[in-house]
C-alpha cells in the first residue's frame, strides 16, 4: 500500500477536517457508480477508503506516524484496534461512526451507504394538481430530474433513489425533495377536491346561462341552471386532485346601479308575492 497521506493528497500534519474533506472529494470522484466498468477507479476507491480508515483513527494514525506500523496496519503485529488494525478491516469503530455521520446508510453493522441529500422546490397550485417534471441542481453541481406526482400536497417529499452522496460501500443515498405549494387567489383544496366561489348576475341566476370558472386545468365553461341562488353548488367531475372533483359555489351579484325599470319590476313582483319568513328558510 502507498503512504495514506499521499493517497489522500494531504500533508502529514493535516487536520482531521482536511483529511475528511479530501476523503469526501476522492470518494465521489472514484465512486463505482460514476465509473461503471472502470476497474482502475474501483481500485482507487478502495485505496482511498483504506487510507481514510487508517488516518481517521487517532491511535492507528499515531502509530503510523511513529513508524510502528506500515500503511496496511502491520507487519508482524496483532491487528486489534489498539494496535492499528489493517485499514478497511472493519476493526475501527471510530471509522464506522465517521462514515455513518458522513454518508448516512449502512456501513457494516452500522450505516454504510451514502448520505441522503435534501432540497426544496416551489410549485404552483395548478402544477401541484396536475403534476409536472422539473430539474434541480445538486450541491455538487449535477442536475437531477424530479417528477412531481399529480395531487402532491404542500410539505410532501419526493424521493429519488440513488441521487444522494456516494457511500464507501458503493451505494449512494437518496435525494429528498420537499414540495412547497403556492396558494391560489380563487381556488382552495380540501383533500382531493377543489373549491371556488364565483359571482353570477341576477339575469344568469334567474334565467340560467354559461359562465367561465377558473380551475387547475384552465378556464372552464359551466352552465348555471335557471333559478339558481346564492349558495347553489355546481360539481365539475374529475377536475380536482387525484380523481377528486371541483365544486363551484354561486353568489348572486346585483348590478352596481339598480335602474328604475328593474326597481319597478321587483316592486310589482313583490306585491304579488308577499315575503314571509318561511320563504327565507
Amino acid at each position: 500500500m502507498r503512504n495514506p497521506y499521499d493517497v489522500l493528497g494531504v500533508s502529514a500534519g493535516a487536520s482531521d477536517d482536511d483529511i475528511r474533506a479530501a476523503f469526501r472529494r476522492l470518494a465521489k470522484e472514484h465512486h463505482p457508480d460514476k465509473n461503471p466498468g472502470d476497474a482502475g477507479a474501483e481500485e482507487r476507491f478502495k485505496e482511498v477508503n483504506a487510507a481514510y480508515a487508517l488516518l481517521s483513527d487517532p491511535v492507528a494514525r499515531g502509530r503510523f506516524d511513529r513508524g510502528e506500523i506500515g500503511p496496511d496496519g502491520s507487519p508482524g503485529r496483532r491487528r486489534g484496534r489498539d494496535d492499528g488494525a489493517a485499514p478497511g478491516s472493519g476493526a475501527h469503530p471510530a471509522f464506522d461512526d465517521i462514515l455513518s455521520q458522513m454518508f448516512g446508510a449502512q456501513f457494516g453493522g452500522r450505516r454504510r451507504g451514502g448520505r441522503d441529500l435534501r432540497c426544496a422546490v416551489d410549485v404552483s397550485f395548478e402544477d401541484a394538481i396536475r403534476g409536472l417534471a422539473l430539474r434541480v441542481v445538486l450541491p455538487d453541481g449535477a442536475a437531477a430530474e424530479v417528477a412531481v406526482p399529480p395531487g402532491v400536497e404542500d410539505g410532501d417529499v419526493v424521493r429519488i433513489a440513488g441521487r444522494g452522496e456516494a457511500g464507501p460501500s458503493g451505494q449512494a443515498g437518496d435525494l429528498l425533495v420537499s414540495v412547497r405549494v403556492a396558494g391560489h387567489r380563487t381556488l382552495r383544496r380540501v383533500g382531493g377536491d377543489v373549491h371556488c366561489e364565483i359571482g353570477v348576475s341576477l339575469q344568469e341566476a334567474i334565467l340560467g346561462g354559461k359562465v367561465t370558472v377558473p380551475s387547475a386545468w384552465g378556464p372552464l365553461s359551466v352552465t348555471v341552471p335557471p333559478g339558481s341562488n346564492t349558495g347553489t353548488v355546481l360539481r365539475l367531475k374529475g377536475k380536482g386532485a387525484k380523481g377528486g372533483d371541483q365544486y363551484v359555489t354561486l353568489r348572486v351579484v346585483l348590478p352596481d346601479r339598480v335602474d328604475d325599470e328593474l326597481a319597478a319590476f321587483v316592486r310589482g313582483w313583490a306585491e304579488r308575492h308577499p315575503y314571509t319568513p318561511r320563504d327565507a328558510a
